[in-house]
């Protein structure tokens, strides 16, 4: 069972558990004579690395990645690129309490259902830990966007809402994503959400929240019609992060609300000769194929499960109990999502952009 790989010719697959010695992936179909190093792929990882705020996990962990093959003299061969994180900071004596026990809202029981044993050490396989493989993995499907693409473009996530709080999209800076804890666009509502979750936090609770992510500057042309729909592995590539629960493309579930008369995107010829839009609810992608506007996807992420306040739940000899997770866990987990976000569109882009060129050689644009 092919259960780790995610992508058809830029392809990863993942390794590795939570409390283990290691995490890492293995991306193939990697570009030859790429440029390609570990210094850039370890700015993607320090945007999601753990231990960087009080408003998210206090897990100390460098994520320092190496490069294992795939590479020679700084260039990508064409073969497989191993990369591989070491994980440094285990505390596995925090999970034997819970060792027989099915925590609420984790993967405890399915994956004790489906295999007949799990790794209760944080979650093992089914811990958030292996999503940093993800993002090292779109480093690598970034680096080959800027090898293909010769146009400039760009891939940016934000959190638009912690727990019923909204930002204010008025005031919207993507400048401001990389000045406060919460990848939040709306300076207006980071000392809100900082309050929010500091109560949230000391009620033993904790938050769900909602991530935007945009690819501009991305040539249309790009998805197939049917089952090779760009939006389609957008949302398969999104739902697929953990805890997220919920994905839409575009205005979403807003077009239920809005009459067809302003749902379509309306066209007229721009000055520059070339088709102009004069709104994006469908969000970039028309019929599966990208439209050359803006690729917009929001996914929401529930609020996370291990929490110091007591759940119902039973063990694994159907005893009844009342579980409290300790150990180091987010508050809001939806907030360190949004480099994980980012890399999926990258690896969706990636793969997307080749099998186009595959069948249709490069792209008009």
């Amino acid at each position: 069972m092919a259960d780790n790989s995610f992508g058809t010719l830029f392809r990863f697959t993942t390794f590795g558990e939570s409390h283990g010695p290691a995490i890492g992936c293995i991306v193939d179909g990697v570009p030859p004579q790429m440029p390609l190093s570990e210094d850039d792929i370890q700015p993607y990882l320090d945007r999601r690395k753990p231990g960087t705020s009080r408003f998210v996990t206090q897990r100390k962990e460098a994520d320092q990645v190496k490069i294992l093959s795939g590479v020679f003299n700084g260039m990508t061969t064409g073969t497989p690129v191993m990369l591989m994180i070491e994980n440094t900071d285990q505390r596995s004596k925090d999970y034997g309490d819970i060792a027989n026990t099915y925590r609420p809202g984790h993967a405890d029981y399915t994956y004790i259902e489906k295999y007949g044993i799990r790794d209760y050490r944080g979650g093992g396989r089914s811990s958030a830990r292996e999503t940093a493989s993800r993002v090292a993995a779109g480093a690598v499907a970034m680096k080959a966007l800027e090898h293909r693409l010769k146009n400039a473009f760009h891939i940016r996530g934000a959190v638009v809402q912690i727990g019923d709080h909204k930002v204010n999209r008025d005031n919207w800076s993507w400048e401001e994503t990389r000045n406060n804890p919460f990848f939040c666009p709306d300076a207006e509502s980071v000392p809100l959400w900082e309050n929010f979750l500091d109560d949230t936090r000391k009620s033993g609770s904790s938050a769900g929240a909602v991530i935007e992510i945009v690819a501009s500057g991305i040539p249309a042309g790009l998805g197939g019609p049917i089952y090779g729909k760009l939006d389609a592995d957008l949302a398969t590539a999104m739902m697929s992060i953990n805890a997220v629960k919920g994905v839409e493309i575009g205005s979403g579930f807003d077009l239920a609300d809005i009459p067809g008369t302003e749902a379509g995107d309306e066209m007229r010829m721009g000055e520059d000769g070339k088709p102009s839009f004069l709104s994006n609810h469908a969000g970039g992608i028309l019929g599966g194929i990208s439209s050359g506007q803006d690729i917009v996807t929001r996914f929401v992420v529930k609020p996370t499960s291990s929490i110091l306040t007591p759940r119902q739940s039973i063990n694994e000899s159907g005893e009844e109990k009342d579980v409290i997770t300790k150990g180091r866990h987010d508050p809001c987990v939806g907030i360190r999502a949004v480099p994980i976000g980012e890399a999926m569109m990258a690896v969706v882009l990636a793969d997307q952009l080749m099998r186009h060129e595959a069948q249709c050689g490069p792209l008009k644009g």
